[in-house]
């Protein structure tokens, strides 16, 4: 399936509605979210989910929230933009992954890891009345876009929020996020997140 275009079509419907629609963003880091939140935003009112449980150790989980929090501020929005924070969670991760701690990276204990971020997504979107639900994961060339969607349509099926399907590297978005990420001169992490893969950099 070609996500990006599943995207355009469902954006294009959105557009003929003249109807703003909300949208509960999970976000990995400002940098990522950079790039996604400037397409989306003409589109919805968008809440940015910071739960990323995964990062270690806490002083970089809090460095990369305030840095989310500070793109949110200086970005130029014509709809609504907030954030939605939540609980760091590092023992909820690690319970996930246990047993998994050897795993190469982007293998199974990454996508346990999408499995619970986007779960919780998932869950507060139904909780809070959103209309659709996404995550700003796909703009990463290290991220496996076909899991997360497949993860991302169970969870809709489920909890009855709408998935919005997505493939945000596709039409170069990855390299706007790095310039995106230059104009606002974010921090830019050097491993993905959890510990396991600052052992594998």
């Amino acid at each position: 399936m070609n996500y990006s275009n599943v995207l355009e079509n469902e954006l294009s419907k959105i557009e003929n509605d003249k109807v703003t629609h909300s949208l509960l963003l999970h976000s990995c880091c400002a940098p990522c979210s950079s790039y996604v939140i400037s397409y989306l935003i003409k589109y919805f009112d968008i809440t940015i989910l910071y739960y990323n449980p995964n990062i270690y150790p806490y002083e970089e989980y809090k460095k990369r929230k305030d840095e989310q929090i500070r793109l949110i501020n200086e970005l130029e929005h014509s709809n609504k933009l907030t954030i939605m924070d939540c609980d760091y969670d590092n023992d909820k991760y690690e319970n996930v992954i246990k047993g998994l701690e050897k795993e190469k990276e982007g293998g199974i204990r990454c996508h346990k890891c999408y499995q619970l971020r986007l779960e919780k997504t998932a869950s507060l979107a139904k909780e809070n009345d959103f209309d659709y639900f996404a995550t700003t994961l796909t703009v990463s060339p290290y991220k496996n876009a076909t899991i997360l969607n497949e993860i991302g349509s169970d969870l809709s099926s489920k909890y009855g929020v709408k998935w919005l399907y997505s493939d945000f590297k596709k039409k170069d978005g990855y390299k706007k996020s790095i310039e995106l990420s230059k104009i606002h001169n974010l921090y830019r992490q050097d491993y993905c997140g959890c510990i396991y893969s600052k052992r594998s950099y």
